[in-house]
């Protein structure tokens, strides 16, 4: 008994060092001096480079053309002819008013045309014989082009009872029903036909911003950009993927705004734009040579203005004061505060805090699709 008690123990004691070392396992635990390694954050080496300076603004769409149907004479609406919400073509006949009264009115002016006609016949040969006088030739003349005009009446008003479409486009919901009475008197609406293809899109723009821009191109620090292409911003913020063209500028400022009027038009061959929907209109101001862009998430707000996030020769995280000038597509046009060569921070911004060690690697812009990739950068296929 007193030597199985020694035993034992050398036993226990073997087995705990042999447990002690089998729990360490390899690389479990921090790195050398217990620190964790850098974040990594996605960085753009930001270069100077050439830029076209954009404004992007809010606008609504609206139909290229408009057209009310309404009634030119007074009757029952007796057939709807057209499909609610198709497209039409220019002359398609859309309602029928009931013809019959109008019908029986042409018969009569032409009946009336009839008999001017030939009494004017029988007077002429009379009058040679002065069986008749000149005065009553002259009279029949007149009665003959008063049954003219009368029987032109009487055709348009005929004519009137199957309304046509006055131009192409698509057509909204009937508003007045079969059986209806209709008025040529007050013209009542019967529907609405909008042209959509192409479409206007109306915006306005800042007086001030706009005098400001050709003060600046004036000066010779900006060059008037060629309004090429206008782009669409949708609801959604994807952009439209027909580019549009900038139609006009109001020549005075309205005063009651202070705003300039302008109107872009886009194709529209599916009809995907819809009049009335709020969008937003890209366009070319300026060009700008040795410009600095970022994207737009590289720039945040601060008690002491708008900052960017770099990373240092040391490696670590370093917030840096900037100021823009405009925008450039979905980029921020950077004025003061980068010179060029500087690692700007655009992902990772809440693992970077100042002072702290980073891991950057390139940014590539495709694994987001809401962003685009900075001037001088081409996207990585």
């Amino acid at each position: 008994m007193k030597r199985i008690f020694p035993l034992m123990l050398l036993l226990t004691a073997a087995l705990a060092g042999c447990g002690g070392e089998g729990d360490k396992k390899p690389g479990a635990g921090p790195g050398p001096g217990g620190a964790m390694p850098p974040p990594e954050v996605d960085v753009i080496t930001v270069t100077p480079g050439s830029a076209t300076l954009t404004q992007e603004l809010p606008g609504r769409l609206q139909a290229f053309r408009t057209a009310q149907v309404r009634a030119q004479v007074d009757g029952i609406l007796e057939k709807r002819l057209f499909t609610e919400g198709s497209d039409v073509k220019a002359g398609t006949t859309l309602f029928r008013i009931d013809p019959r009264n109008y019908q029986a009115a042409f018969d009569a002016a032409k009946a009336d045309l009839d008999v001017a006609r030939l009494t004017l016949e029988r007077y002429r040969p009379l009058l040679a014989i002065k069986a008749v006088s000149q005065q009553e030739v002259d009279l029949a003349e007149a009665r003959v082009k008063q049954a003219e005009v009368a029987l032109t009446r009487a055709r348009i008003d005929q004519e009137n009872t199957a309304v046509p479409a006055p131009i192409s486009g698509r057509i909204g919901r009937a508003l007045v029903t079969e059986g209806a009475l209709v008025s040529k008197g007050t013209a009542t609406h019967l529907a609405t036909i909008e042209q959509v293809d192409p479409i206007y899109a109306n915006f306005t723009q800042p007086g001030s911003d706009l005098l400001r821009l050709r003060q600046a191109v004036k000066a010779g620090k900006l060059k008037a950009a060629e309004q090429a292409g206008v782009e669409l911003v949708l609801e959604d913020g994807s952009i439209y993927p027909q580019p549009g063209k900038l139609m006009f500028s109001d020549l005075a400022v309205d005063p009651a705004t202070g705003s300039v009027s302008l109107r872009a038009v886009f194709p529209n061959p599916r009809h995907e734009l819809l009049p009335g929907a709020f969008v937003r209109i890209r366009f070319p101001e300026a060009s700008l040579d040795q410009a600095i862009r970022v994207p737009q998430r590289a720039v945040q707000p601060s008690p002491q203005g708008q900052i960017v996030m770099i990373v240092d020769s040391e490696g670590k995280a370093a917030p840096r004061p900037v100021k823009t000038g405009g925008m450039s597509g979905s980029d921020f046009v950077i004025s003061e505060g980068l010179k060029g060569g500087e690692q700007v921070i655009v992902n990772g911004l809440q693992k970077a805090r100042p002072g702290t060690p980073v891991k950057p690697v390139p940014w590539n812009p495709d694994a987001s699709p809401a962003a685009q990739p900075p001037a001088g950068e081409k996207k990585q296929g």
